[in-house]
């Protein structure tokens, strides 16, 4: 289970719930998006990335934690993909190289936990970047940290890896060494040229500004003992998740949704999230927003985050509905009654549409006002088709 697999579907408990919960959709949080997003050119990959390029996401996302805080020089799917690689060959089927891939993998962590530490990365009183020597052998760690994580996300694709390739080709010679050769130069200058864009521009602004005590990496939450989330970095309240996709005038609408899960799963408000925003490596644009303001923006009807965390928390720990998966015909009743029973009470005085108390509740002494703008007025009748508005 997972909270991006759960988003990704318009049919799931999950995704229903929030459609249901936010009235104004996302074309106005869309809409600031696009506004505040650099026009100047983009970071493209080179030839030689081609189907690596999530590959490189992955390792420029875990370098950009590290230079807010290096607390954990290896990222948990990385560790979880190299503990993990018996069990995918327990499942795939028996081959020389997955002894090799395991003791290759258990290396590469020792020499990440040794040498990242070594490099101070988060040291606020240095540079953003390490010399390119450093800077290329830690993208060398990264990318193939990148395909051991795999391992956790889809094991399935695992062997289809470059790691796998030339275990499975020489299991004999496959050692750290070949590892950490194999990655083609464009992933490396791609990571390269991403992490100098971040250097000299509002990410490396916020680094310096910020101190790695109030940094926390890879943060889970409370409601990810239900459904499997974690986000990139919080900074002092402020939830940042990285993007590396090249269509960055693109703002979908899992991600928007992503965000602000991530914010709703901290049921005991441990990481005190204020802000929510999202870092496009490609364009060097860092993008956030007050949580007040995201809400508002995607017309929550539960404006206190309290009172939506606690629905969201019946939400995700049903006992017998999966919150991220399509429901079965048997399940639709109760999945039905479990939407109706968590939908928020609209009370008199307050907008149809986004249930916020109204201004003014009378248009006259005896016409009640329905609701608090045009905007509200003209999204009632989309809502009613959905069943959202009765």
């Amino acid at each position: 289970m997972s909270l991006t697999r759960g988003l990704d579907s318009p049919r799931t408990p999950l995704r229903r719930f929030l459609d249901r919960e936010l009235s104004a959709g996302c074309r106005r949080l869309r809409a600031t998006y696009r506004a505040r997003l650099p026009s100047g050119p983009l970071i493209l990959p080179g030839e030689g990335v081609g189907y690596e390029a999530g590959t490189v996401g992955t390792a420029i996302d875990q370098r950009l934690r590290l230079a807010f805080t290096a607390a954990a020089p290896i990222d948990q799917a990385t560790k979880d993909g190299i503990a993990t690689v018996k069990l995918t060959a327990d499942y795939l089927g028996p081959h020389p190289a997955w002894e090799a891939i395991e003791a290759v993998g258990s290396e590469l962590g020792r020499l990440m936990h040794s040498a990242i530490p070594d490099l101070a990365l988060d040291d606020r009183a240095r540079p953003f970047t390490r010399t390119d020597e450093d800077e290329e052998r830690l993208a060398r760690m990264l990318i193939a940290a990148a395909w051991f994580a795999l391992n956790t996300r889809n094991f399935m694709a695992f062997p289809l890896t470059p790691l796998c390739k030339a275990a499975f080709a020489d299991p004999g010679g496959f050692d750290l060494a070949t590892l950490l050769a194999l990655p083609h130069r464009h992933l490396v200058d791609d990571i390269l040229a991403q992490l100098r864009a971040a250097e000299h521009g509002t990410l490396g602004r916020l680094r310096a500004q910020s101190d790695r005590a109030v940094c926390s990496p890879g943060p889970t939450f409370d409601g990810s003992s239900y459904l499997a989330a974690d986000a990139d970095l919080i900074v002092d309240g402020f939830l940042l998740e990285f993007k590396s996709t090249r269509r960055v005038e693109q703002f979908y609408k899992p991600v928007i949704l992503q965000l602000l899960g991530y914010a709703l799963m901290d049921f005991s408000d441990r990481y005190r999230i204020d802000s929510l925003g999202v870092y496009m490596t490609r364009a060097g644009a860092l993008i956030l927003w007050p949580l007040e303001d995201y809400l508002a923006l995607l017309g929550a009807r539960r404006r206190d985050l309290a009172e939506l965390r606690a629905a969201f928390e019946k939400l995700l720990s049903h006992p017998e509905y999966g919150a991220d998966n399509d429901p079965l015909p048997g399940e639709l009743p109760g999945v039905e009654a479990l939407l109706s029973e968590l939908a928020p009470a609209i009370d008199e005085g307050c907008c149809r549409v986004c249930a916020q108390p109204l201004a003014r509740p009378m248009i006259s002494a005896t016409r009640p006002r329905l609701y608090c703008s045009r905007f509200c007025s003209s999204r009632a009748s989309s809502l009613r088709y959905h069943g959202w508005l009765t």
